[in-house]
């Protein structure tokens, strides 16, 4: 098991890093340390602490996982439907059962705060849910056409080893997007976490084992951009799926096409919200401020523009500047409705470093939490929310993904106004917009140019059964995570026409 690989830390205990134990590979049906290539450090966020050594796959691991898996999804693509959806439905009640530990080791190698870590599971059981419910995609749909008894029929059918490279905001949910479904499709899965959260993965693995998963269908390889690379070049796989940022997205769909594979590239975001004169104010600001600061902000559906008319534009501010000042920051691992840290002492100098270019571009920080006071943990890696005013499109803070807890604010003189705005953005994650006119609703539904848009809804995310997925610079590949999307993406379609005698 997990706990008997990675090494018990007490927050803010000082570490000689060498000492530290290793996240281990997974593949077989077991956890193992493979051949050292080189190592990472990870940090809990909290307290600044090193906590784990995670080595990098040599050219020899990563070989060894891809056979195992491909020898193994050759079997496992012949398994009834309905036996891997037992399996499934197995797996979703382990994690039920293990919540707590795996919400504290969320909180402790990304920050996120125990509140959200459990909604990250919670999320994340809708996929496999959902990916356990699968059969009716893999019933053959036959047709007899004519009087000589010609019969046409398609069937779906898997593809083969799919890998997975995903990030350390969400160390559970992402991977849980991808991998139930592509394993309930009939295939193996190579996952290659982010090295600042991997050990997460590695239980999810261990589970799945738990759950009566065959050996050699779900893996875990450790590793850097090094390993990524690998991964995707070798000729064994055959689909990639990756989160993370818009330039490693675009470079990881060219590699991927190039390589003749599958690839859904999901990429950053600039979400933006508009507010109406007639919106509820009330209801606006709330939601925005949960969707602007929510995860400390490190998540592709965080608020990171507020459109906001004129007219009302002073007494919607006035609420943000209200919400943001009242928010807690605190350390992930306790129980709270605050802030947690970010993700690692890099990033949080990154955020820091884009609230003073907006200061130094003229934009007005009207809520400046910078250096947040958070006692017994001085070495954490906290930035608070940060709100700006004034915010013009020309700025760095409005061109480029922040990740962080930084909203801006800019102000406009009416809705076709803010509409252009929004189209103009190069992402097309998500949008939203507060109104109570139902005219403006439909234009704007109609023409706004995202993949995911909420009405009186700041974070417009769906329902499991209609997936996950933006436009433009958001999403490379003509497919989205989850939903009947991921079953197309994970499966290829066999049609036949047969004659069998009179």
């Amino acid at each position: 098991m997990l706990h008997r690989v990675l090494p018990e830390l007490t927050l803010g205990e000082t570490v000689d890093v060498e000492t530290l134990n290793s996240v281990p590979h997974f593949s077989g049906g077991k956890a193992w340390l493979g051949t050292e290539r080189s190592y990472a450090t990870v940090y809990n966020p909290s307290s600044g602490t090193p906590i784990r050594k995670v080595h990098f796959a040599s050219d020899a691991d990563i070989e060894k996982v891809i056979e195992n898996a491909a020898r193994s999804a050759a079997s496992w693509g012949t398994v009834p439907v309905s036996l891997r959806s037992r399996i499934l439905c197995h797996f979703s009640e382990l994690l039920r059962e293990n919540e707590a530990p795996l919400s504290f080791l969320i909180a402790q190698e990304s920050g996120k705060t125990l509140r959200n870590a459990k909604s990250e599971i919670r999320r994340g059981l809708e996929v496999v849910q959902y990916a356990s419910r699968l059969g009716h995609f893999f019933e053959e749909q036959s047709k007899r056409h004519d009087e000589k008894g010609a019969c046409t029929s398609s069937v779906l059918q898997p593809l083969g080893v799919c890998i997975g490279i995903t990030p350390s905001n969400f160390p559970l949910m992402v991977p849980l997007w991808l991998a139930p479904l592509a394993i309930a499709c009939g295939n193996a899965f190579v996952l290659k976490p982010s090295p600042r959260a991997p050990s997460t993965p590695v239980r999810i693995a261990e589970l799945m084992i738990e759950a009566g998963l065959p050996p050699g269908i779900m893996n875990v390889i450790q590793g850097d951009v090094q390993t990524a690379n690998r991964l995707i070049a070798h000729p064994r796989t055959t689909a990639v799926s990756f989160v993370g940022s818009s330039p490693v997205a675009r470079s990881v769909y060219a590699q991927a096409a190039a390589a003749g594979k599958r690839v859904q590239a999901l990429g950053g975001a600039k979400n933006h919200v508009i507010v109406m004169p007639d919106a509820d104010l009330d209801l606006a600001s709330r939601s925005i401020i949960h969707g602007a600061y929510g995860s400390s902000g490190q998540r592709c559906m965080a608020v990171a523009i507020v459109v906001a008319v004129e007219q009302i534009a002073d007494q919607l501010v006035d609420r943000l500047v209200r919400h943001a000042q009242s928010i807690g920051v605190m350390p992930a691992e306790l129980e709270h409705r605050g802030m947690g840290p970010l993700s690692s002492r890099e990033h949080m100098n990154g955020v820091l470093r884009y609230v003073e270019s907006g200061i130094a571009e003229g934009a007005e920080l009207v809520v400046d939490r910078r250096w947040p006071i958070v006692p017994g943990y001085e070495n954490g890696f906290y930035v608070g929310p940060c709100l700006f005013d004034r915010v013009r499109p020309d700025m760095r803070i409005y061109r480029e993904e922040i990740f962080g807890p930084v909203l801006c604010v800019v102000r406009v003189p009416d809705f076709e106004t803010a509409l252009g705005l929004v189209n103009a953005s190069r992402f097309g994650n998500g949008a939203a917009l507060f109104t109570r006119d139902a005219r403006r609703t439909r234009t704007f539904l109609e023409k706004v140019e995202a993949g995911m848009v909420g009405i009186n809804v700041a974070v417009p995310i769906a329902d499991v059964e209609h997936g996950f997925g933006g436009w433009k610079d958001s999403l490379f590949g003509d497919i989205g995570v989850y939903g009947p999307e991921g079953v197309r993406f994970f499966t290829r379609s066999k049609k036949t026409i047969s004659m069998l005698g009179s």
